[in-house]
């Protein structure tokens, strides 16, 4: 039987990354995808005749620029174009907030003079910390669960350095930082700004894939974590990736494959082998059996220990760690082909407003209740909709003069209350995003061709996201950093000796970044 070096479970991005790095170094890699397609929940396809797009992943600024270089992505066939507009946000009175490269502070002071004062300030200061987030991301954090002999030397080592960067920075940032991953996005914003829809603009990102309200402990850092990203260089910018998300994972395949990879797809692992407690390979839903020196998992941590191993094979702790892992990112996903771009009440007519990502959620007491709407009755009734227009950058997505449109909905309950099952009432809530749009533009449910509606259920099912969580496990304070997935697995390696874990469900966490694939594969290079 032919033995590996290192088996990957699960082709999404960061089992790409992880197969590429590890074939660079010679290692013989095999990637088990069990879709017929790679790149995970990074995948372009097409869900009506003639209308392509990013089916779950809708937009690029995390994806780490070492990694772009290192893999040679561009020379693999990527091409990123930035926005020409960040955010657009259409209000119910008819107004507008445009967040632009050298505009924004002017359309803030439509509302708040004293708030267009205030943020160039507040930028520069999320910027250090998105500067300390960027250094943080590309290595392991200090694993706070090896604690003696030499295996706790890195350990030691990481805290030191992680000491020298913090006691760097001006005791003020230091406690604001540490504010960061505590407080709520509400009350951060509320230090800096006092108009709503400026409050709104920013809080947004205190709640994208966050199943929770901008007042909820911990939400700062989520708003944090989307801003730490970049595009063709351009701190804080957001792109779209020609082709689609599928294009990265398109570009990441071909690098793998030139290192030498194989890669196979419609590959589903039933389980992993273990022996003598060690894992040693998997085996296949279709009853095939393949050994390796390591394995990585690129899955949720959750489906990892509770449904590719035995719960013998588990120790206890992990055990009990993964039941209480949080999953659920209150996500509902939607792909909808137009015959005609949006016509928005606030700003009628084309402009580079329709490129941004436009966000119909005019304050964070809008988006508080909900989430409260969620938690009661399953879904808001009235929702938080992000809708892109990715066609407007990219013509390959649509046919001539029509138009795609990515919905990125919240909040929905990942699982419904009463009994009540998803499939019953997709196209209920369906509907319910589609006159939202309508309510800010009329007539864009008239211009729909054709939809592709994805609940938290139909998430889970195709892609393995448990509850609809497109980070692998919430990014609140006890799952993050050296706690990402639990004390004593934050440095990539797995419960049990031969496992290690690549995914979104490890440190930095969620977001089409390549770096937990790109941290992992360094630890199984220095384990062998």
């Amino acid at each position: 039987m032919t033995t590996w070096d290192t088996i990957i479970v699960g082709g999404g991005h960061n089992g790409l990354v992880c197969a590429a790095y590890l074939a660079r170094a010679g290692q013989r890699v095999l990637v088990l995808e069990r879709r017929g397609v790679l790149g995970g929940a990074a995948v372009t396809e097409e869900f009506h005749p003639g209308f392509r797009n990013s089916v779950a992943s809708y937009t690029v600024s995390l994806l780490q620029p070492k990694v772009i270089e290192e893999l040679q992505l561009h020379a693999h066939g990527l091409r990123i174009v930035a926005r020409p507009a960040n955010n657009f946000l259409p209000l119910p009175d008819g107004r507008y907030l445009l967040s632009a490269p050298g505009r924004t502070q002017a359309e803030v002071a439509k509302f708040s003079e004293r708030d267009a004062q205030a943020l160039p300030a507040y930028e520069a200061r999320l910027e250090v910390f998105a500067d300390v987030l960027r250094d943080w991301a590309l290595r392991p954090p200090p694993d706070l669960g090896v604690t003696a002999g030499w295996r706790a030397l890195p350990a030691l080592w990481q805290m030191g350095r992680l000491g020298r960067e913090l006691a760097a920075l001006d005791p003020a940032l230091r406690q604001e930082l540490l504010d960061l991953f505590t407080l709520s996005a509400a009350e951060y914003l509320d230090r800096w700004f006092e108009s709503e829809p400026i409050k709104a603009l920013f809080g947004f990102d205190g709640i994208v894939g966050n199943y929770a309200s901008p007042y909820t402990p911990g939400s700062a850092y989520v708003l944090l974590h989307h801003v730490f990203g970049q595009c063709n260089g351009v701190k804080g910018a957001w792109g779209h990736a020609i082709g689609g998300m599928g294009a990265i994972s398109q570009a990441i395949t071909a690098s793998a494959r030139a290192a030498g990879a194989e890669l196979r797809v419609d590959a589903g692992v039933q389980r992993l082998l273990v022996e003598d407690g060690r894992v040693v390979g998997v085996a296949l839903s279709g009853g095939e059996s393949l050994r390796a020196r390591a394995v990585v998992a690129n899955v949720n941590p959750k489906l990892l220990y509770e449904q590719l191993l035995q719960p013998a094979q588990v120790p206890a702790t992990t055990r009990e760690r993964m039941a209480n892992w949080r999953c659920g990112s209150g996500t509902f996903r939607m792909n909808v082909a137009l015959s005609r771009l949006p016509d928005f009440r606030a700003l009628p007519g084309p402009g580079d407003h329709l490129s941004a990502g436009i966000i119909m959620a005019p304050s964070l007491d809008y988006m508080d209740r909900a989430w409260l709407d969620a938690r009661r009755d399953g879904w808001s009734r009235e929702p938080i909709v992000e809708m892109l227009i990715p066609s407007t950058l990219d013509d390959s997505l649509a046919p001539p003069g029509q138009h795609v449109a990515s919905l990125f909905c919240q909040h929905v309950a990942p699982e419904l209350p009463d009994g009540r099952h998803w499939d019953d009432h997709r196209d209920t809530v369906a509907d319910l995003m589609i006159a939202t749009v309508d309510h800010y533009a009329p007539g864009f449910a008239d211009s729909v061709l054709g939809r592709q509606a994805l609940s938290p259920l139909d998430l889970e099912r195709t892609f393995g996201l448990i509850g609809g969580d497109i980070f692998h496990g919430a990014l609140s304070a006890n799952q993050l950093f050296s706690a990402r997935p639990m004390v004593g697995q934050a440095g990539y390696r797995g419960a049990l000796p031969g496992l290690y874990l690549c995914g979104a469900g490890t440190h930095p966490g969620g977001g089409v970044t390549g770096a937990p694939g790109h941290n992992a594969a360094q630890v199984v290079l220095q384990d062998q």
